[in-house]
């Protein structure tokens, strides 16, 4: 059996707003086994950067977790103190964002971001943190890496800002680095740069959790794949075994849009409708407004997380063979 580095165990975020409290993240369970890269995908808004902040301990006010656990290499971190969570963020666990400018400060050059983020969490002398992070650099590829460390955010393109958040992140060697969306306004040769470079650290002992709303990208570098919608885990299988038979109505319509896309169709096949307001969900499945295939049952019952296959769990009732 693999050793968890992260395993996430019934995961609820509430948010109160003056209509009524909305849960981004309703009990959602995951697993990342060590030396692998896991993938969350879904669109916009379904939850999974919030999953990510959760797991983290970054939530914006006034969220909070109210149910659920998080296990960080087996132990739970989800009732941590701020202190003791911090001392965790960047020495067990590390996340990278989807927009570097908006993580880095960009009037401080990027090479001195990197010696801070060294010296705060180890003991090392300002010489030391210089040549550390040099080596680091080196080790993410960033061309010209010791011209580099005297650039400002702004002198950097978007893929070597990107570098230099991955090796800010990489400062403590974590054993879980969650990347939110980390291709995105990328072009492709540069995307996959930064994918083989995940898959680098991937295979140097760090477990990934993958972020995204791009197929191609869960394709080609994750090992398990979670799909989301409307802050449920809607199904969850191999990578392998969800792009050959994607059993959840939600996750079928996706791959038909990106299908439609790559093959060039003249009508691009969507799925119909928009995600639910969070302060009006269905009474049943969430996705009962959308899908082709809803039935009574759907309407007026949320359908289990149920395996339907070692390994393959899905969450409707047309799967499980339980509404004709």
């Amino acid at each position: 059996m693999n050793e968890m580095t992260l395993e996430v165990s019934g995961l609820t975020v509430c948010y109160p707003t003056e209509k009524g409290a909305i849960f981004p993240v309703k009990d959602v369970s995951l697993k990342v086994p060590a030396g692998s890269i896991v993938g969350i995908v879904g669109e916009s808004g379904c939850g999974k950067s919030m999953t990510a902040r959760a797991v983290m301990g970054l939530l914006r006010s006034p969220g909070k977790v109210t149910a659920g656990k998080v296990f960080l290499c087996g132990r739970e971190i989800t009732a941590l103190p701020e202190k003791e969570r911090r001392k965790l963020r960047g020495n067990e666990m590390s996340m990278i964002f989807q927009e570097p400018m908006t993580s880095l400060n960009p009037v401080m050059k990027v090479g001195k971001q990197v010696e801070e983020a060294i010296r705060l969490h180890t003991d090392c002398s300002r010489e030391e943190a210089k040549r550390r992070t040099l080596e680091l650099f080196r080790e993410v590829e960033i061309p010209e890496a010791e011209t580099r460390l005297s650039c400002y955010p702004h002198q950097l393109s978007g893929g070597l800002r990107q570098r230099v958040m991955i090796a800010m992140a990489m400062v403590c060697r974590p054993r879980l680095l969650i990347a939110d969306e980390p291709t995105t306004a990328l072009d492709v040769t540069v995307e996959a740069q930064i994918l083989k470079l995940l898959e680098h650290l991937r295979d140097a002992g760090t477990s990934v959790l993958m972020i995204s709303h791009n197929l191609g990208v869960i394709a080609r570098v994750c090992d398990e794949v979670y799909v989301m919608y409307a802050g449920r885990v809607v199904e969850q299988a191999s990578t392998e075994r969800l792009f050959e038979q994607p059993l959840h109505p939600y996750s079928r319509g996706l791959f038909r849009s990106v299908r439609s896309l790559r093959e060039g169709c003249e009508t691009l096949e969507t799925i119909p409708g928009v995600v639910p307001n969070l302060l009006r969900l269905p009474q049943g499945c969430s996705f009962s407004l959308r899908c082709p295939e809803c039935g009574e049952k759907c309407e007026k019952t949320m359908p289990e997380l149920l395996e339907t296959e070692p390994g393959h769990a899905v969450r409707c009732f047309r799967a499980e063979g339980g509404e004709e």
